[in-house]
């Protein structure tokens, strides 16, 4: 295996959010960022993280708290954005490991993100759709949600959906069933 020792981090964010559109000057920011060490070599979940993100330009809507759980008091106790990025890379190793995440959103988000707020993009380029590739492993023509993929592939819901840190553990469940069938691509 490579320097990261089997290591990948598994990553899923939650966002500020409105049921239509969002107010005037309000953008979506990262607000919740869920992390899971996989061992591949080993085939567990090794550690679950979640950093809570104090938004700048927006505020959590009760749409959002009642999709995610979280709520605008709670997130004010979060660090900021550029903080958040600093500890992925030096806690959690970021820019070195290689990296996943259920589809592309949250790698997009962070690159708009730290565009708008001038902030280092703390990870590395080798990230891995995980949405993509368990497609990929059951012949789908549509990629799943997650909770779908789960219920595909057997596994429990373990958490509440759309929690980035229950979402980043159940994702690397279905990465570490997607390693159990030989199906998870190797990372350079």
């Amino acid at each position: 295996m490579d320097r990261t020792g089997g290591l990948l981090n598994v990553v899923d964010v939650e966002a500020t959010c409105w049921e239509g559109t969002p107010p005037p000057g309000a953008v979506s920011e990262i607000i919740e960022i869920g992390l899971t060490v996989v061992d591949l070599e080993r085939g567990v979940r090794r550690a679950r993280h979640r950093l809570l993100v104090r938004p700048a330009r927006s505020t959590v809507s009760a749409f959002c708290t009642e999709l995610t759980g979280l709520t605008q008091d709670e997130v004010d106790q979060g660090a900021d954005f550029a903080d958040a990025c600093r500890e992925l890379a030096a806690r959690h190793h970021a820019g070195e490991r290689p990296w996943a995440s259920w589809g592309d959103y949250d790698r997009h988000q962070f690159t708009r993100q730290c565009a708008a707020a001038d902030t280092r993009y703390p990870f590395g380029h080798r990230h891995t759709n995980a949405k993509a590739v368990f497609a990929a492993a059951h012949g789908l023509r549509k990629r799943p949600g997650m909770a779908q993929a789960l219920r595909i592939a057997g596994l429990p819901l373990e958490g509440r959906h759309h929690r980035g840190e229950d979402d980043a553990w159940n994702i690397a469940a279905l990465v570490l069933r997607l390693a159990e069938r030989g199906a998870w691509p190797d990372v350079p």
